[in-house]
């Protein structure tokens, strides 16, 4: 049996290609028809201002001012003819692309954006750059899931790896000054705690979900215990890194909207426009790819072709985790610069959500947690603009909007066939 008669074997690798179900049109059809009615037929109808650039960009665009029920109208009765056509292509057995899905929530969000800041300002690359950053550590947890899940093995503590990553980055970076040192170290814990996983799963063959909990507890236990006895004994000396240098990259940082947006970053940023890509290419367009997912469908087809099951899993779900740890590096010194008690705040968890609701695949699962990236900025712009939201509610956001799309959006998808499952070879 040969690689490629394993690659064609039915349903095997066509997980990112699952229809948009009745579900997910109720579900658009529900959104279409808030921002038509709530934010727009009883909306306010005082004018909003959606400012495009900053005040200092290369080339300025003018504001786009508009009154706010009138943005939310239009948009409205745009998403209920994105959602009819979507019924139609639904009832005719035929696939909604997903750049119909990104349209309709980035359309969705223009006007939610318009209803909040109703008399006000939306500043648009502030939330869109904001967004992105806060999606960096999402989306470097969803990629160790990808990789963990496609050769099989469940990756629960995302979570742990995120925070130990983040902790040692901080660490690290306060103790030898040197901020690239750090994020090697994160790295280098990231993937520790991969391979831990990996032992215990693979070879010694416990249940995965059961190691993943437990990791992430032990984790979580070892940071708080650290940073309630050593690191707030001396911030300054062990809990103060600082933050990476941010790049503009010439030309292309100038720009507008998107060039301050994707161009004017940190190198943990720069870092995911490497990575998602790269792993896509590895995953579909490589050998490597190949065994990997013919380990996670078919591992007994994959250990008849002479592929060492074990040594694959050990090796994907390791270099996973050193994934997780570059996102926990993102969360300090490539965000806030110091480690704080539980910082992931379970972000991890939304890493598993993202690659559920991507399908296994990197490109939709960051599209996916670029979503609730911008959840995160949404809730801290939306206090300060709305200020008569209750607070309780605007925290819950990020995990609402998780609920949400994973419930109505992800659908009946399908994931590796053998993930969760120990193989013994006989």
């Amino acid at each position: 049996m040969s690689d490629s008669r394993v690659e064609v074997t039915p349903g095997m690798f066509s997980l990112a290609e699952e229809k948009v179900s009745w579900r997910s049109t109720i579900v658009m059809a529900g959104f279409a028809l808030l921002v038509l009615v709530v934010f727009g037929l009883f909306g306010s109808d005082e004018l909003v201002t959606y400012r495009l650039t900053a005040d200092d960009a290369s080339f300025p665009l003018p504001p786009f001012i508009v009154a706010s029920n009138t943005i939310n109208i239009v948009a409205g009765v745009v998403l209920l003819a994105m959602t009819a056509l979507a019924a139609r292509w639904v009832s005719g057995n035929t696939v909604v692309p997903l750049w119909w899905i990104v349209l309709f929530g980035a359309i969705a969000l223009f006007g939610l954006l318009g209803w909040l800041a109703a008399g006000d300002t939306v500043p648009l690359v502030f939330l869109l750059s904001n967004a992105l950053i806060l999606a960096v550590p999402i989306i470097f947890g969803g990629l160790s899931g990808v990789m963990s899940e496609r050769v099989g093995v469940v990756n629960i503590s995302i979570e742990a790896q995120l925070l130990a990553g983040a902790f040692v980055g901080a660490v690290v970076g306060t103790l030898t000054g040197n901020l690239y040192v750090a994020v090697l170290a994160a790295m280098v814990a990231g993937m520790s705690l991969g391979m831990v996983l990996a032992v215990f799963s693979v070879k010694y063959l416990a249940d995965q979900i059961i190691v993943g909990v437990v990791l992430n507890v032990l984790v979580i236990g070892i940071t708080n215990f650290l940073y309630s006895q050593w690191l707030v004994t001396d911030s300054n000396a062990y809990n103060f890194p600082g933050t990476l240098d941010i790049f503009a990259l010439p030309l292309l940082s100038d720009i507008p909207i998107i060039g301050p947006v994707l161009f004017d970053n940190r190198i943990t940023v720069f870092a995911v426009f490497l990575a998602v890509p790269l792993l896509w290419w590895i995953l579909f367009r490589s050998r490597i790819g190949l065994r990997g997912r013919s380990v996670g469908e078919y591992p007994l087809a994959a250990d008849t072709v002479g592929i060492n099951v074990t040594r694959t899993r050990f090796w994907w779900v390791g270099l996973g985790g050193l994934l997780a740890g570059l996102g926990g590096a993102a969360l300090t010194i490539g965000n806030v610069g110091a480690f704080g008690k539980e910082m992931t705040a379970g972000q991890g968890f939304i890493a598993l959500a993202v690659v559920i609701l991507g399908r296994w695949h990197p490109i939709y699962m960051a599209a996916a947690a670029l979503l609730f990236g911008f959840s995160i900025i949404l809730r801290v712009w939306a206090n300060q603009v709305s200020p008569g939201i209750p607070t309780d509610f605007i925290l819950m956001v990020p995990y609402l909007v998780t609920l949400i799309a994973v419930v109505g959006f992800a659908g009946r998808v399908r994931s590796p066939a053998s993930v969760g499952k120990p193989y013994v070879k006989e």
